[in-house]
């Protein structure tokens, strides 16, 4: 049996005992992160690394898109910016265009920071009511 990789182990756990809510805001991080690496990819012209981080950041929006519950008024305002965001993703790709992923960052980041706020109230909620937090 192969020893597993602490760091990895640690990332499985967290994966597979985060809150639907936590998950998503995994999902944002993810993203961003692959932006970042995208940008820096693209400062330093391997186009090759850029593609492939561009299109990770592209399937977690994908994701975040198809898991939208159109039955909720907000999924209907949120969805267009998804798309948007995609779209500058394909863009920066083809164009190696950093603007494009800063645009796309700035979303994603406030979409982020906003989910981030609500799974702290709703923890507070909780707490609040003699829940466990």
């Amino acid at each position: 049996m192969a020893i597993q990789n602490p760091y990895q182990a640690y990332q499985t756990n967290s994966v597979n005992t985060a809150t639907p809510g936590e998950l998503t805001l995994m999902l944002y991080n993810g993203c961003l992160k692959f932006i970042q690496m995208a940008k820096v990819a693209i400062n330093d012209k391997n186009f090759e690394e850029k593609n492939k981080n561009i299109q990770k950041a592209q399937d977690i929006v994908s994701e975040l898109m198809s898991t939208l519950n159109m039955d909720i008024e907000i999924s209907h305002q949120m969805m267009p910016l998804y798309d948007f965001v995609r779209t500058k993703l394909i863009e920066a790709n083809v164009k190696n265009n950093v603007k494009s992923l800063e645009e796309a960052e700035s979303i994603v980041t406030e979409f982020r920071d906003t989910w981030k706020q609500v799974i702290q109230i709703n923890r507070k909620q909780t707490y609040d009511k003699g829940g466990q937090a």
